[in-house]
């Protein structure tokens, strides 16, 4: 059975929504199995920076140690349940920490490659993409650290000036979300060397057509269709290291249920054990 970890952190994010990202995370482990699901406990106090330039640094510390508790003794991949992205600090590294060849996939509008001193926010979930690859303030780094040619973006679409110069200049692959298909995706990984993935799934990688539950919507974003074809291809060709879906902060308990079923078809894709066609073994349609 899937096992779940559910991590309703809001302090990592900058929106205004901050606090709905704790109904979102709620309203998803409502339909999750209670057998397979562990709730962690966030604090419930937004934390001091610390002196790291990192707004609310210190209830980040104490959530990322307290996920990873929560994962001792899972020998299996886990998909956690967000809250904002700032809670793939623990789940990505201790993916790294079993394996640190491991790819890891972005599905997200923003890419989180922001340092502490480059956040035009202070936000923690900005920055966390660039943290997992050995950047920014040590008590939020992974033991293992990503290779930058291991994160492969793909739906990025908001990106800032040093994000950009960032990605260039280490060359991190990115795959658009303007023509995005699920065999450029398995290429891209493929590229890497890697042969596990972890798939990191921030729900406003969609259009702001298909969900509008989320803190900071961007356009042109992927068809649901899509990004499921894209996660059934992955699982279909890569081991499977983990997984996480965040960000979903839904304006109202109504407005939770409207986009409550695309959440779990997203989660299904990905707990779902892949059943590849022994002639077409990437699940991806010629």
């Amino acid at each position: 059975m899937t096992k779940f970890v559910v991590v309703p952190q809001w302090q990592g994010s900058g929106s205004s929504r901050a606090m709905q990202l704790i109904d979102g995370a709620e309203a998803i482990r409502g339909d999750l199995p209670t057998a397979a699901t562990t709730l962690v406990h966030v604090p419930t106090e937004a934390g001091e920076a610390l002196d790291t330039d990192i707004r609310r640094a210190s209830s980040l510390v104490t959530t990322a140690e307290l996920q990873r508790q929560a994962l001792v003794g899972i020998d299996e991949p886990v998909i956690t349940i967000g809250g904002d992205c700032g809670v793939e600090l623990a789940s990505v590294g201790e993916a790294l920490r079993r394996d640190p060849g491991i790819a890891v996939v972005w599905f997200d509008a923003h890419g989180d490659l922001n340092t502490p001193l480059s956040s035009p926010s202070g936000s923690f979930s900005g920055m966390v993409a660039r943290a997992l690859t050995g950047e920014g303030a040590a008590m939020l780094l992974p033991q293992a650290p990503l290779d930058p040619a291991r994160l492969v973006l793909v739906g990025v679409r908001d990106l800032d000036d040093g994000e950009l110069a960032h990605i260039e200049e280490r060359g991190i692959p990115m795959v658009s979300s303007v023509m995005t298909s699920a065999a450029e995706v398995v290429a891209a990984v493929e590229a890497t060397g890697a042969d596990r993935v972890y798939l990191h799934v921030d729900v406003d990688v969609l259009d702001p057509a298909v969900i509008a539950g989320v803190s900071s919507a961007v356009p042109f974003g992927l068809e649901l269709g899509t990004l499921l074809d894209c996660i059934t291809a992955l699982r279909a060709r890569f081991g499977f290291a983990g997984a996480g879906v965040t960000g979903f902060s839904p304006g109202s308990p109504d407005a939770a249920a409207d986009d409550l079923g695309t959440i779990l078809r997203i989660i299904g894709a990905i707990s779902r054990e892949p059943k590849p066609d022994s002639t077409n073994p990437t699940g991806v349609t010629p």
